[in-house]
Formats: C-alpha cells, structure tokens, sequence
C-alpha cells in the first residue's frame, strides 16, 4: 500500500493547518529531539518525525524494555522526510559555505541537487508534491554500530509514493512496529517464593506471578506526516526458572512455567499445600552455605503488531524481560535427644 504525504510545507508555521490526507493537524517540522509531556515517565513523544505513544505500556519503577529473543534487533536508523526543497538548500548551502566538506563533495552535491544530476533547483518545481528524506539516528542508539547503517544520500520521494525498495530502513507500517518494539516496557518478573527468601534443602519451594499485575502492553509509533502508523503488542506467554544452581529441581522439570487462563503463573502456596508438588518453582538439592543463590526469572513476551494498511496481525521477535533474586537454601537441622 502506498504510503500517502501530505502535502504540507515541514515548518512550524503549518503546523495547524489541515491535513486533507491524514484527518489531522499537520506536523510541525521534524527535530531530531526527543520530547515528552514529562521528565522519566512519558506518555508521549517525538524523535524525528516519529511519535511514540506509550499510554498503553507497562510502568513503574522496575519496568524494563524487552530483549529479543533472537540476535535480531529493532532498527538503530531510518529514514523520513527531513527537508523541503528550500530546507534542503538552506541547509546544504550553509555547508557549501563553510567549506570543510573540500571543493570536490562540494561540486558532486551540487550537480546532484541543483544542476539536475537527482534533482534541479533542490526541486522547488515540486514544492508541496514531496519532500526530501534522510537518515534518523533512534534516540539512545547513537553508540551502536546499526546507526551507521544508514549511508544513503538525500533521496525524494513524490506525494503518494512508496520510498525506494531497496532501502529497507526507510519508514514504513512494519518499521514503525519495529521502532515501537524498542519501546515496550514489561513489569519486573521478581516472583512470589514460598517459603519466601530462605528455603530448606529438598523442600519444593513455591513460585507465583500475580496475573493483574501481567497483562499485554503495547506502544503506538506514527508519522503524522505521512498518515502511517502501528502499533506493536507484547503478551507475557512462560516464565522459565534459572534455580542459579545445577544442584536444583525445577516444576515442571523444563523450568518453563506456562501462564494461566487469568493472566498469572504458577500458584500461591496456601496451608495444606505441602505434600504437593508445586505448578512452578524449585526444589534445591545442596545448601547455599554462607551465601546465597542467584535464581532468576525470565518471562517471554509473544509480541505482534498491526498498522496502517495491514491485514490482520503480523509477529516480531519474541521479547524476554528477567529478575534476579537471592535464595538462601538451609540444611536441615536435626536435634538429637
């Protein structure tokens, strides 16, 4: 599905105007800032021309982002509309002027954009009929190597028109669900233990999630601009069970405890429960002597996405979010009478 643009101008001073295409108003000029409507916990933001909303994500003060589960990750560029015609000639002229790029780039630039090599002019004949596109950097992935994949030169592309196909980085619905993968923000996964920090060797030791507290979240990514959007879901699936020890048994004996119809995992210990074997959680063979054991528990998350112009649901990598917590395991004391 093509992607549609409006045809406004990318500065401040349209950003009222209609959006005929969009329903909309039209975006202000793009910033390569991220911006929020509050410090630490924001429920909206722009960086780029991307806007992020996360009223539908996870919150509090142990959330964290989701891992994916493969060496997949989500993109560290893209690319969008930056520039109209005579943006992009304020903006490469001011370079031109200062020199530092050397006459030869200079030239090349200029026969490219200005005297017709891509473009005449910077395209100002077809001002309000498209906009030139460059590389974003995601915010918070300027150190990383994928930010540097995005070497294409300024491009054009027309209102109503895809953007090239052989630049995968360049946004579209599935992009802006990549985009909005990275920020997913999942509840700590620090269980509920029975007995509760200091367990017995070969006694089963009870694990539980509480389901109200593990429900799907999900962040909306948007160009405004270009009337794209999508929105990628996370679902909590299975919660493994890393005893932090090979001298450990695990229920069930994978260590994947699976969730329940109402959104928890495992179940509460409650009196009379001991003689069972517990749905989810560890029985620990060998005492953790003077210190402790490190038992950590990795929930998986089965994240999917829809947006503009797609049918149906589409899957991204699985994600993981874990917690380490410490067990201390005791002997059992016999007294000799």
């Amino acid at each position: 599905m093509p992607i549609v643009i409006s045809s406004g101008l990318l500065t401040a001073a349209s950003a009222h105007a209609d959006n005929k295409i969009g329903g909309g108003a039209q975006a202000p000029a793009p910033s390569t800032k991220a911006q929020g409507d509050s410090a630490g916990s924001t429920l909206s933001s722009t960086a780029g021309v991307v806007v992020f909303d996360r009223s539908g994500n996870g919150s509090g003060g142990s959330s964290g982002p989701v891992m994916s589960a493969t060496t997949w990750t989500p993109p560290a560029c893209y690319y969008a509309p930056k520039y109209t015609p005579e943006q992009l000639q304020k903006y490469l002229e001011s370079i031109w002027e200062v020199g530092s790029t050397g006459s030869e780039w200079d030239l090349q630039q200029r026969n490219k954009y200005v005297n017709g090599g891509v473009a005449k002019d910077f395209n100002k004949a077809k001002t309000g009929k498209g906009y030139w596109w460059d590389s974003y950097v995601t915010p918070g992935r300027e150190g990383d190597p994928g930010a540097l994949d995005c070497t294409k030169d300024i491009f054009w592309v027309d209102t109503g028109e895809d953007p090239p196909a052989d630049i995968p980085e360049a946004i579209t619905p599935e992009v802006l669900a990549q985009l909005a993968y990275a920020e997913i923000r999942v509840p700590s996964t620090e269980v509920e233990l029975a007995p509760e920090g200091t367990t017995k060797v070969n006694l089963p030791t009870w694990a539980w999630l509480d389901g109200a507290k593990f429900k799907p979240v999900s962040v909306t990514a948007s160009v405004p601009l270009l009337g794209v959007t999508a929105t990628t879901t996370a679902e909590p699936v299975s919660l493994k069970i890393d005893p932090g020890t090979d001298d450990a048994v695990t229920y069930p004996a994978s260590g994947v405890c699976r969730i329940n119809a109402d959104g928890s995992i495992g179940a509460p210990y409650a009196k009379g429960k001991a003689e069972e074997t517990p749905p989810c959680g560890v029985k620990y063979l060998r005492s953790s002597g003077d210190g402790s054991y490190r038992l950590r528990a990795t929930l998986t998350w089965k994240i999917h996405w829809t947006g503009t112009g797609v049918t149906g649901q589409r899957d991204l990598p699985d994600g993981t979010f874990g917690a380490d917590q410490n067990v201390v395991v005791q002997e059992i004391q016999a007294v000799n009478r």
